[in-house]
């Protein structure tokens, strides 16, 4: 379903939404925060989704810095659902850690290869398929159905995909941000997602639900 679902957002996108019935922004937005890698709650009143690159170093940075406070302040609490997907726009190299970390995914250990990957990311040749290959076996994967995972690109329509629809729904760069569907652009400090968060749990506790 994840595989058709992207391919018909690739269809609509590369025909110039030719077809009858366009794919709507809110409809993509479900499918994005439904399925995927994700922290917290799927009972979490917010979510958080982020557009990333591996290789990007404000991607990079965003981990180091701000994505801790958000999940000790706004995860572990189950305010905020965080839900991360694909911007790979800096190159093949973008794509192969992509493809991997789904890969890493298939074994139940999507965020274990991401930090792998930002942690490893300041370093040259990073993202060789023999390094690539080298994290998964630090981490414990089984070798060999990473490896068949990896070079057979099984998940290569699922980060062009992603890739796709992040410039669909207006990311230019890397990272991009959709708080429950409102773009926020860049690693801005904490304190602006705090901002942002407080913004739209406050508009819950009100009204009951976050309005555009």
């Amino acid at each position: 379903m994840m595989i058709t679902m992207w391919s018909l957002i690739l269809l609509l996108l590369l025909s110039g939404s030719a077809l009858a019935q366009p794919i709507k922004g809110d409809e993509i937005f479900a499918h994005l925060a439904k399925d995927g890698p994700k922290r917290g709650s799927d009972k979490a009143p917010v979510t958080l989704i982020e557009f990333s690159d591996f290789q990007c170093s404000f991607c990079r940075k965003f981990w180091q810095t701000t994505l801790p406070q958000i999940e000790k302040k706004y995860i572990r609490t189950g305010k905020v659902k965080f839900v991360y997907r694909h911007l790979a726009i800096l190159g093949k190299h973008s794509v192969a850690a992509a493809q991997a970390a789904e890969c890493a995914g298939e074994q139940g250990k999507f965020w274990e290869y991401h930090d792998k990957l930002f942690a490893s990311a300041g370093s040259p040749l990073a993202f060789t398929n023999g390094r690539l290959k080298g994290y998964a076996k630090e981490l414990g994967l089984k070798s060999q159905d990473f490896n068949q995972c990896l070079d057979s690109g099984k998940h290569l329509k699922k980060v062009e995909g992603e890739t796709a629809t992040g410039g669909f729904l207006g990311a230019r760069g890397t990272p991009t941000f959709f708080l429950n569907g409102k773009l926020l652009v860049g690693a801005q400090p904490f304190q602006v997602f705090e901002a942002a968060m407080e913004k739209d749990l406050k508009k819950i506790s009100s009204s009951g639900k976050v309005k555009p």
